[in-house]
């Protein structure tokens, strides 16, 4: 799996204390990673960085707003990253509307910074610049968005991401898309993603387990709305893959790739309560159909034959066992377990051992 890539190497990951991030920094631990964090704050409470403690994993642990590129950069100049994931984002769409300034500085200028340190220590790194499947200009069409389509959103979040992506494309066109630059990257787009330790507002899963935990019913704004679901280590994987692939091949240098489930694997929101509800007692929940018509899209879909074809990645779950993985998280929190760590790397690696079992490329090799 990866094979020794990352082992022994010097990684840093922004938006570390974030659900994504968090689960990207044990991953990347158990591969026997030196993991760096930078982040502004831990976003939630509870959130699966505390419960599962993994700021003893992560060192330093740095406490820096992306805006501030001063600080920023004596991140950089203080260590020789091998890896850079960046994840640090205002990671959702209904908080842009609230706070569009905040939003758009974060998603686009913390970007830039990021690509500005880079550029100006020019160190032999690999960076893997995470956006978000909203970056694309979605028209809600049935068929799923490829790296080509046209980037852009109407909501402040959306419209963040399309920002980040131009000046990801600027950075490379203009600075490391020759001989003298040491800096790889490419850039990932993904979505929907669920999973233990998630607590993030305006989520379905945290708003179903927060409830549920409760025995109260979940309020549902979009019961009818249409998502390609996938369990977090499924564009984590994509990740790992697409970094240790541009270690060893400059050709995926400036390269995008998505990361989702199969075009055929859509379900509602109601599907998704259904199938948890097999997993949770006492599930009630009550159409609560948001009434300030935010924009949000109802249909939202990626085609991932690239990654499939260069990469040679595909999703591992099928809907029902990315909900059971996501169910039972929860249900060891709520009930106590008092090791959510271990638990969490136990999921980990039944994941690696399910790709495994179904020969998928990236955990056989």
């Amino acid at each position: 799996m990866f094979g020794n890539i990352f082992k022994n190497k010097l990684i840093l990951i922004t938006g570390h204390t974030g659900f994504k991030g968090s689960w990207l920094s044990l991953w990347l631990n158990k591969l026997g990673a030196s993991v760096v964090g930078l982040s502004e704050s831990v976003p939630t409470k509870p959130s699966n960085f505390q419960v599962c403690k993994i700021g003893d994993l992560v060192k330093p642990d740095y406490r820096i707003d992306l805006n501030n590129f001063e600080e920023v950069y004596k991140v950089f100049q203080s260590h020789d990253f091998d890896f850079v994931f960046h994840l640090g984002a205002q990671a959702l769409v209904r908080p842009s509307y609230k706070d569009p300034r905040n939003t758009f500085l974060t998603n686009s200028v913390g970007t830039i910074n990021i690509l500005e340190a880079l550029n100006r220590l020019n160190p032999k790194t690999v960076a893997i610049m995470i956006t978000s499947d909203k970056a694309y200009d979605n028209v809600e069409w049935l068929y799923g968005y490829r790296e080509t389509d046209s980037l852009g959103g109407k909501d402040p979040y959306s419209a963040s991401k399309g920002m980040a992506e131009l000046a990801i494309k600027s950075y490379f066109h203009s600075f490391f898309n020759n001989n003298q630059s040491n800096t790889s990257l490419a850039v990932t787009r993904a979505g929907n993603v669920i999973g233990g330790g998630d607590w993030a507002m305006d989520r379905i899963i945290p708003d179903c387990m927060n409830a549920w935990s409760r025995n109260d019913s979940v309020k549902l704004r979009s019961p009818n709305a249409t998502r390609p679901w996938q369990h977090v280590l499924e564009p984590l994987s994509g990740y790992l893959n697409l970094a240790s692939r541009l270690y060893l091949d400059n050709n995926l240098n400036g390269e995008a790739f998505n990361f989702g489930p199969s075009s055929d694997s859509s379900f509602s929101v109601l599907q998704l309560i259904n199938e948890m509800s097999k997993y949770w007692d006492k599930v009630s929940w009550v159409d609560a159909s948001d009434p300030t018509n935010l924009h949000e899209a109802g249909l939202l879909k990626l085609n991932c034959d690239k990654a499939l074809q260069i990469l040679n990645w595909k999703q591992t779950l099928d809907f029902e066992e990315t909900v059971m993985y996501t169910v039972d998280w929860y249900k060891n929190f709520y009930e106590g377990n008092s090791d959510m760590l271990r638990y969490t790397e136990l999921q980990i690696d039944q994941f690696v051992e399910v790709a495994s079992k179904k020969r998928i490329n990236w955990a056989i090799e």
